[in-house]
């Protein structure tokens, strides 16, 4: 028997298309800000006198306070509001990033890259929140254009980073000028978010996923399996991702010679890559489902990168950060949106958990790739990139399949 077709998606509301457009300027601005100061840590490595073991100790500081104060953020969705959440969070985490180019000291830099880090950590659990609303509204995928725009924002803030390099512009006013142009957008961004409360959409999928006489949900041994599988796995993406953040600006420019203005294309590289990626990811995902394209994705990324340190070049070297970030794009998006749909918890629990503790990949990478660079050499360090490309391929099994066609 050929079951009936399903209704069309109703067309979105011009609320919900402002509402798009708001959460595409807080991803744009997340990633803008992240990519400013990225390009400038071997400045401050440099002005502070770090070794390449404490550079990687310190700069964990960011990741360390996204992991210490990241579960609150699922409370300040429910108390008030995701946009408000995501715009709070953006406007305070450019004034810490302000404050870590201006730090004079180890702590104070430190410190305020702690800082960022926690804010840091509410604006993405927001946006994300937020843009899963919208997500709902459209009855589509579209949550990986979003994280495209934050990798748009990334390689802006790089090349803005760059320019500065280039035309030797101080950091303070740089990272000053890029803090108050991007919290202008994330205010106006704010006047656009979907009216209503962050739960009535998955209140909705709640009343259409389950009957409304079943028991209610409630956390089981099977629901922390599922969110663990899915923090493992995003992990992995995040070890691609930050551990080429992190360290190609000083790679390039220390282990291969390259010029200043030249060195910061690697992570200009790795987030161009991803925003490929990711704006291909919903047809993609679309089609062959997320296990599909994690798999060749982290096959790509661990080819890619390998290659490019068996036979270091810069122009090799950019290419394969380049690939890795093509290659891990969808992955985290992925996951947050198999955790913010895993039953049994409350609005925002899932997303949490999972943006929470895959920061943890965000903690242990610098440190890690430090001290394996102390004991041998930073090429070495970076193996991590394409192992993380074979882990995604490992763990992929974890994301949905996809769906299945129809009978006929």
């Amino acid at each position: 028997m050929t079951a009936p077709p399903s209704a069309p998606a109703p067309a979105p509301t011009r609320s919900d298309v402002l509402a798009r457009w708001s959460v595409a300027a807080f991803f744009l601005t997340n990633g803008a800000m992240i990519g400013n100061l990225l390009p400038r840590l071997p400045e401050i490595k440099t002005d502070l006198g770090l070794t390449v073991g404490t550079y990687g100790l310190v700069i964990a500081a960011m990741p360390l306070g996204a992991v210490t104060l990241g579960a609150l953020s699922a409370a300040a969705v429910r108390r008030f509001g995701s946009a408000q959440v995501a715009a709070a969070g953006a406007i305070a985490t450019a004034v810490a990033i302000v404050g870590a180019g201006l730090a004079p000291s180890v702590a104070l830099f430190a410190l305020t890259i702690f800082v960022a880090g926690a804010l840091d950590a509410f604006t993405d659990v927001g946006q994300n929140a937020h843009g899963l609303r919208v997500q709902h509204r459209y009855q589509r995928s579209i949550l990986n254009t979003f994280h495209a725009l934050w990798s748009v924002g990334a390689v802006l803030g790089g090349l803005m980073a760059t320019a500065a390099i280039a035309l030797d512009v101080s950091r303070g006013l740089h990272l000053a000028i890029a803090g108050a142009l991007f919290s202008a957008l994330a205010l106006l961004a704010l006047r656009h978010r979907l009216p209503g409360s962050d739960g009535d959409e998955h209140d909705q999928r709640e009343d259409r996923d389950e009957p409304s006489s079943g028991p209610a949900p409630r956390l089981t041994i099977r629901t922390v399996a599922i969110l663990t599988a899915l923090v493992v796995i995003a992990i992995a993406a995040i070890l691609v991702e930050d551990v080429g953040g992190a360290w190609a600006t000083l790679y390039l420019a220390s282990d291969l010679q390259a010029a200043a203005a030249v060195a910061p294309l690697g992570y200009v590289g790795l987030a161009g890559g991803m925003v490929i990626g990711r704006f291909a990811g919903d047809a993609l995902v679309d089609r062959f489902g997320q296990r599909a394209v994690a798999r060749c994705g982290g096959a790509v990324t661990a080819l890619g990168m390998g290659l490019a340190l068996a036979f270091p070049t810069i122009g090799g070297t950019v290419a394969g950060f380049a690939l890795a970030g093509l290659g891990v794009a969808t992955i985290i998006p992925a996951a947050m949106e198999a955790g913010d749909k895993v039953p049994g918890l409350k609005v925002g629990t899932g997303l949490t958990v999972v943006s929470w503790l895959m920061r943890l990949g965000f903690l242990a990478g610098p440190p890690l790739v430090g001290a394996i660079a102390e004991a041998t050499e930073l090429r070495v360090g970076l193996l991590i990139v394409p192992l993380g490309g074979l882990a995604a391929v490992a763990l992929a099994g974890v994301l949905p399949a996809g769906k299945k066609p129809a009978d006929p």
